[in-house]
């Protein structure tokens, strides 16, 4: 039985996510006050999302098991710091008190 999947996504497919994530999918999140700035110390940032239906691809019928997902974003930023403007620039919704 599947429990979990990893996908590496790449050029083109990944500024598309990245895009979607931050314009279309943390917006609908409920009560959405920005995201926590949840790196690892070397500019890579991790982001834990409780449903995976705020994607506009995602279908979802009531009685269906709700999933989560984690969203790593690599960077070539070698310090927290960096990365923060980095995922900035893009428009990544940080929270104010992270």
């Amino acid at each position: 039985m599947p429990i979990g999947v990893k996908v590496t996504l790449r050029k083109k497919n990944m500024y598309e996510f990245l895009d979607k994530l931050i314009n279309l999918a943390l917006p609908k999140t409920r009560d959405f006050q920005g995201v926590p700035a949840s790196f690892d110390g070397r500019g890579n940032y991790n982001l834990g999302l409780k449903e995976i239906t705020i994607f506009p691809e995602v279908e979802y019928e009531i009685n269906q098991r709700m999933f989560g997902v984690n969203v790593t974003i690599c960077t070539t930023a070698r310090t927290n710091e960096h990365g923060v403007e980095l995922l900035k620039e893009f428009g990544m919704p940080f929270r104010k008190h992270s």
